[in-house]
């Protein structure tokens, strides 16, 4: 397996090198120069594999042997999942029903995919703690050879930009680890104090914190212009971390394949079958700033998953949604209002998004690490598309020849969003995204209506009996962060448009939804709590609701981190 970038410059790259330049000389992203399509019989025979070593099967397709032997890369997954607080790595749990006035079965069929569990209760931890044992076994594999030759040691300075949640779980990996310099930017303001507090709390000698006046963007846009310095970045050997990076698509696309096979366990879904057709279907919900998250989703699916639909949910920055819906990617907003509406008419919930003419500017909301511009791993989509590739790959007369062709077109689309802020694509490109990809846009309000409803079991008549281990202190039913519930919301839109269409036709066709939860809600107490402690329903109230504190929904970790030293 060997690697290009989007743009086409850089070909035939070792999994390390696309690994320790994160983004490529030529401003572009790094791909596979294919993506394995694994036989049904093959991946039927994962079903049943613990976390590491379904993560191995599926590494192995991406990484050549000669690069990595077996016992070593088995040893880096095992060391980097070890540090999640279950055996599972990534629980999956069912929510209750609480959208209100909905018989819909497949209301009851929507599922939480957990991926806070590790060292910073978020979901960049999976992708993070295996970035951080990879650079650790690439340098020192460098320095021995660099030790024979009496060559001095070779070092790596890892640059990023972080909306929040990155920033944290890429120190939690990298501090102490000998050779390596962490630099992190932050948007000040812009990220929750606990997720400050997370990453300035670690006085590690090899830990740099920066806090930078703007927005991600803004911290995003600093990173890429020294990336793009070529004889800065060779002097400090800048290594990237973000989503960028293609060893996190790659730790990320395990965990769609391991709640798959968790759902199937727990619906009692047959495990062995020699059918695609017999396969049960899901379709995931991932909220979504960077696309790096439902990206991963792509190539699980492109790798031979039976993902029915992959549900892009964004904030009030939406430049993804307006893309799915018309082709058009853009910074700047037309004008026009969310299509989200509350449900239950409940007070304090939903505002319209105001949108108007020229606003290229964040908008600060309620789910901080999704407030981005511009989504730097769609490029990655959009090669594909341009190629001609949706749900399955283009069959084309000459491969180079559609490679170049694609990344030509992708380096003049880069340019022109730089230039003029945006660009389109044809309809033939935008009805492949459509093969796979729906969207959905959330307001803020509709994000706290969500958290209510669901921490109450608003709207579900009958009790609802799952052992959450967030919230064990007082009677609850679910706790969603506010990043959750953007992905619950736009599942729950998607399922009624669903219901209204078979209602229709007459036929129901069952449908399980997957959404991926990705953060404890511990990191978000503002916007968690003011949610479930205003406005609350009259059935809480008449069994003794009282309000909820901040320890209620934060793992002792994150209480722990008060009062230390930044």
């Amino acid at each position: 397996m060997a690697y290009r970038s989007t743009r086409g410059t850089a070909k035939d790259m070792s999994f390390e090198e696309a690994v320790l330049e994160g983004l490529a000389t030529d401003g572009g992203l790094y791909i596979p120069k294919n993506i394995p399509k694994i036989p049904l019989a093959e991946i039927i025979s994962w079903a049943n594999l613990p976390f590491p070593k379904l993560a191995f099967s599926i590494f192995r397709k991406f990484i050549d042997t000669e690069e990595i032997p077996d016992a070593d890369l088995q040893d880096i997954l095992t060391r980097s999942f070890g540090t999640f607080s279950t055996p599972d790595v990534t629980p999956l749990k069912r929510l209750p029903n609480v959208f209100p006035g909905s018989d819909n079965p497949n209301f009851d069929n929507t599922y939480v995919l957990e991926l806070f569990h590790g060292p910073t209760f978020a979901f960049k931890d999976v992708a993070l703690q295996v970035l951080g044992n990879l650079f650790e076994y690439f340098l020192e594999r460098r320095n021995a050879k660099a030790a024979e030759k009496g060559e001095p040691p070779y070092h790596i300075t890892v640059l990023g930009a972080t909306s929040g949640d990155t920033g944290g779980a890429a120190i939690y990996g990298l501090r102490g680890k000998k050779g390596v310099e962490v630099f992190i930017l932050h948007p000040k303001g812009r990220i929750s104090p606990v997720q400050e507090q997370q990453m300035t709390s670690v006085l590690d000698e090899n830990v740099h914190n920066v806090a930078v006046e703007g927005t991600f963007d803004d911290c995003q846009d600093i990173v890429k212009t020294l990336f793009s310095d070529e004889p800065f970045r060779r002097r400090f050997h800048l290594a990237a971390i973000n989503s960028i990076n293609w060893a996190r698509i790659l730790a990320q696309i395990t965990y769609y394949f391991h709640s798959y096979f968790n759902l199937l366990r727990q619906i009692g879904a047959p495990l062995e079958t020699s059918s695609y057709a017999a396969l049960t279907k899901v379709q995931y919900c991932v909220p979504t700033g960077n696309f790096g998250d439902i990206l991963a989703g792509y190539y699980a699916v492109r790798m031979g998953l039976p993902i029915t639909r992959l549900v892009t949910a964004t904030n009030e920055n939406d430049i993804l949604h307006r893309f799915f819906e018309t082709g058009r990617y853009e910074k700047r907003k037309k004008g026009g209002q969310a299509d989200g509406n509350a449900v239950g008419g409940m007070a304090g919930a939903p505002d319209a998004v105001d949108a108007s003419a020229d606003d290229e500017e964040v908008r600060q909301t309620l789910s901080p690490a999704m407030d981005i511009l511009i989504s730097s791993n769609f490029e990655r989509l959009a090669w594909y598309l341009t190629r001609g590739d949706g749900r399955t790959e283009a069959k084309v007369a000459n491969e180079d020849e559609a490679a170049t062709a694609a990344s030509k077109k992708i380096a003049e689309w880069m340019k022109e969003l730089k230039e003029t802020g945006g660009f389109s694509v044809s309809p033939e490109v935008l009805s492949k995204a459509k093969e796979l990809f729906a969207s959905y846009r959330t307001s803020d309000g509709e994000t706290t209506d969500a958290i209510r409803r669901y921490y109450h079991n608003q709207f579900n008549p009958t009790p609802y009996k799952q052992d959450f281990s967030i919230v064990n202190k007082k009677p609850h039913y679910y706790v969603l962060d506010p990043h959750t519930a953007v992905g619950v919301v736009a599942a729950e839109h998607l399922l009624q448009k669903d219901a209204a269409a078979s209602a229709q036709s007459g036929r129901t066709e069952a449908t399980y939804t997957i959404c991926l939860s990705t953060a404890s809600p511990g990191k978000f107490p503002e916007a968690v709590l003011t949610a479930i402690n205003t406005h609350v329903p009259e059935s809480s109230v008449q069994k003794g609701f009282t309000p909820v504190k901040y320890e209620d929904i934060a793992p002792k970790e994150l209480v722990a981190l008060a009062g230390l030293p930044k």
